[in-house]
C-alpha cells in the first residue's frame, strides 16, 4: 500500500510540473506576443493575452470559439487514449488480456479521434460557409 501510494505521488508531482511547465510556455509566448512587455515581465492587461476579449458581441463568433474549445479538449482526451492504449501494450509483458486491453483503447481512441477530427471539419465547413454568406449580404444578421 505504501508502494502504491509513494507511485501516485510521484505521478501527480510528474504531472503537476508538466501543467506548470505548459501553462508558463502558454504565458510567456502570450506576453511575448504583446508589444510592450519586455522580457515578459511587464503586466499585461487581460485582452493581451486573450482571456476576457470584450470586442467579441456577436453570438456567432463566441458560438465558434465555444465549439473550437471543445472539440480541441475532445481531441486531447483521444490522443491521452491512444497513448494510454500504447502504454498498456508496451508494459503488458505478454499478457495477452493486457495486449487485448491496449489493442481496444487504440482502436476506441483511433476511432474517436476520426470522428472528432470529421466533426470539427463538419463544423468548421459550416461557419466558413455560412460566415461567408452573411458577410456577401445573402442572409442579414441583424443583433
Amino acid at each position: 500500500m505504501k508502494n502504491n501510494f509513494k507511485k501516485g505521488l510521484v505521478m501527480f508531482a510528474m504531472v503537476m510540473f508538466a501543467f506548470t511547465a505548459m501553462n508558463t510556455a502558454v504565458v510567456l509566448t502570450a506576453q511575448a506576443m504583446d508589444d510592450n512587455a519586455t522580457l515578459g515581465f511587464d503586466i499585461i492587461d487581460d485582452q493581451g493575452i486573450g482571456l476576457a476579449n470584450n470586442e467579441i458581441s456577436d453570438p456567432r463568433v463566441m458560438a465558434i470559439n465555444i465549439v473550437k474549445f471543445f472539440m480541441t479538449f475532445l481531441g486531447i482526451i483521444a490522443v491521452v487514449i491512444i497513448l494510454l492504449g500504447g502504454f498498456k501494450w508496451m508494459t503488458a509483458a505478454g499478457n495477452e488480456d493486457k495486449v487485448a486491453e491496449a489493442k481496444k483503447l487504440l482502436v476506441a481512441g483511433i476511432i474517436g479521434l476520426a470522428i472528432i477530427v470529421s466533426a470539427y471539419v463538419i463544423v468548421n465547413f459550416v461557419i466558413t460557409t455560412t460566415t461567408d454568406l452573411i458577410d456577401d449580404g445573402t442572409i442579414e444578421y441583424t443583433g
